[in-house]
């Protein structure tokens, strides 16, 4: 921002205020908006709420479209690191519930991009606000309020990270039913940042519809997902995915959670000249119904203790080393919200597609620390490439239309 002021730095946004109110103040907020210049709209049935203790986009089911944008935080002091954060939570508010944008005038530049005509949809969008480590070093006086287990992202023995496309200051998860509302959101939060904030890297992912039906499918055609926690069971959330305030961790750190982006490189031309049963194998799963190799439909109890020696699901296939579903792992579940991407293809001409391994976690090291050290060396790492991504923490939600995201922590 480099000593723009509250008032220029919000000039792309500044209709987001009074239209977002729309819907969520009653008809009080609805007359001041119109009198302001924008038109109230009834909320689209796929807006979600965008305000409560935490953030959408972290239990709420993958959208279709989805896009992974890393930034680089430009703002010069404190104080305009709060107008950064502030204006993303007036955009990301405004967007998520709709409206229609003010008309500027004959002569001023449009207020809205227009790429989804001329009222803004919900879409089922959520903005997902992330803040990496490097926003805690001493630009904004921020090291006390670390979270105490975020830190640059750890490389494993089996990666290979190019570190201009890992890590940053802030990270935007933004997911969409469709396409076309994931780019008009990256698009007008650019627009109201410009100045604030700078694009590191981005990653553009999508959900493939079930088939036939089911978990999703990965780009290695096995499915992708299958035993996450119940995202409805609350008790399970607060013990595997919200993280807890006391003890070394800060007490704005309540109703946030870590999050983990991996980009991972599938390298599909050598996947596909595998055999089936040695892919299986691999995986611990058949490939079409999804079933462990030692039952009979996908979300059946593999029963490892039946088979301790690997008899049937090898000792080093996928689905036993991420969850041996033992007393003493159980605690180091994560929840995931995985995204395939397609890149089309590499300086060499070969197909440039993979994964997009999202993970929300209540403790880092517990959970996909853990779990990442004992897949170290499985027969998959030969068919995989990870290369980007970062460690982050999902700030705790707005509470309120008065609330913005990331207050609690420059408190």
């Amino acid at each position: 921002m480099n000593g723009i002021g509250r008032r220029g730095f919000l000039a792309g946004a500044a209709s987001a205020a009074a239209a977002t109110g729309v819907g969520i103040a009653g008809a009080g907020a609805a007359a001041a908006a119109t009198r302001a210049g924008a038109h109230a709209l009834t909320a689209h049935p796929t807006a979600l709420p965008f305000h409560g203790a935490h953030q959408q986009g972290i239990l709420t089911p993958a959208q279709k479209a989805s896009a992974f944008v890393a930034l680089d935080v430009t703002a010069g002091s404190r104080a305009e690191l709060a107008d950064l954060l502030k204006t993303i939570t007036e955009r990301a508010r405004f967007l998520t519930t709709g409206g229609t944008p003010p008309d500027p005038g004959l002569t001023a530049p449009p207020r809205d991009s227009g790429v989804l005509g001329p009222t803004v949809v919900p879409d089922a969008l959520t903005v997902t606000v992330s803040v990496g480590a490097s926003l805690f070093d001493d630009r904004f006086g921020l090291a006390s309020a670390k979270p105490a287990r975020l830190r640059t992202m750890d490389e494993f023995p089996d990666d290979a990270l190019r570190r201009e496309v890992c890590d940053g200051d802030l990270l935007l998860q933004v997911c969409a039913a469709d396409r076309d509302a994931v780019t008009h959101a990256v698009r007008e939060i650019a627009r109201a940042t410009r100045g604030g904030m700078q694009v590191r890297w981005r990653q553009d992912g999508f959900v493939s519809p079930p088939r036939p039906s089911g978990t999703p499918r990965n780009l290695m055609g096995f499915k992708d997902g299958t035993s996450n926690p119940d995202t409805g069971d609350a008790a399970e959330m607060a013990r595997l995915v919200w993280a807890k305030a006391g003890g070394d961790e800060p007490g704005w750190v309540a109703g946030g959670s870590y999050h983990v982006v991996r980009v991972i490189r599938m390298l599909v031309e050598f996947w596909d000249r595998v055999n089936l049963h040695e892919q299986e194998n691999m995986i611990g799963r058949r490939r079409d119904t999804g079933a462990p190799l030692t039952a009979s439909a996908e979300f059946d109890d593999p029963h490892f203790e039946n088979d301790p020696t690997g008899d049937v699901i090898q000792l080093d296939a996928h689905i036993r080393l991420a969850n041996p579903r033992t007393r003493d792992t159980d605690a180091q579940r994560m929840l995931r919200r995985a995204y395939n991407y397609d890149g089309g293809l590499d300086v060499n001409g070969n197909l440039d597609m993979g994964l997009i391994f999202v993970a929300f976690n209540q403790d880092l090291d517990r959970q996909f620390v853990a779990v990442q050290k004992r897949l170290a060396g499985e027969p998959l790492t030969d068919y995989i490439q990870p290369f980007g991504g970062g460690y982050y923490f999902a700030l705790p939600g707005a509470r309120d239309s008065s609330d913005w995201l990331g207050r609690s922590m420059l408190a």
